[in-house]
């Protein structure tokens, strides 16, 4: 029995307790041709969130970068994980969402992708697993840090990165190694610099 349909306003005025419901009915959407209450949505949202999290419970190398769920159920899933993503990651997750969902019931779009190299680094397990690599760290006062990656944890990262400048005393210049401590709520965007 589909209870949407039970709760469309013709079914409800038989049952004469449409004016009970009547709130939820100011928005509709229509889903495989049929108006449904705008509740819906956020039924469906709900249950894809809940799949989502004991998929990655289940496997505690992933990690969700972003979630997003559309107007017209379009989800989009962006993972990454401690050492890499590879496709049947992204096809575990896909799995573990889609084959709990009633495609009969649940009209939804379903993408899920794994943060790209050049993408930029959002919570601080990325950073953990980016120790030793180089980082182009842009922050919140637009001063722009290139450096080698040598420590991080949930609050903050440390860069190291090797310069020129003058000798104190004399003519010429020497090799001098500098660091940077940054809190990771001043970083405006950080990548991992590629190298070819």
């Amino acid at each position: 029995m589909n209870i949407f349909r039970i709760l469309e306003p013709k079914h409800l005025a038989k049952l004469n307790i449409y004016r009970i419901f009547a709130p939820l009915f100011k928005e509709m959407k229509i889903v495989r041709g049929r108006k449904v209450p705008s509740f819906y949505s956020g039924m469906l949202k709900n249950k894809v969130e809940e799949l989502l999290q004991n998929a990655l419970e289940e496997r505690q190398d992933l990690f969700l970068i972003s979630f997003s769920f559309g107007a017209d159920n379009a989800i989009k899933v962006v993972i990454d994980g401690d050492k890499g993503v590879l496709v049947e990651d992204c096809m575990f997750i896909s799995r573990a969402i889609e084959h709990n969902l009633d495609r009969e019931e649940e009209d939804f779009s379903l993408e899920v992708l794994s943060a790209g190299a050049a993408s930029p680094l959002t919570i601080p397990r990325q950073y953990k697993k980016n120790l030793g690599r180089d980082l182009e760290v842009k922050t919140n006062e637009d001063q722009n840090i290139e450096g080698q990656l040598v420590e991080a944890d949930e609050t903050s990262i440390k860069l190291t990165w090797k310069t020129r400048e003058p000798k104190p005393v004399g003519k010429g210049k020497v090799t001098v190694v500098k660091e940077a401590t940054i809190a990771i709520g001043d970083i405006k965007e950080a990548k991992v610099k590629i190298k070819f």
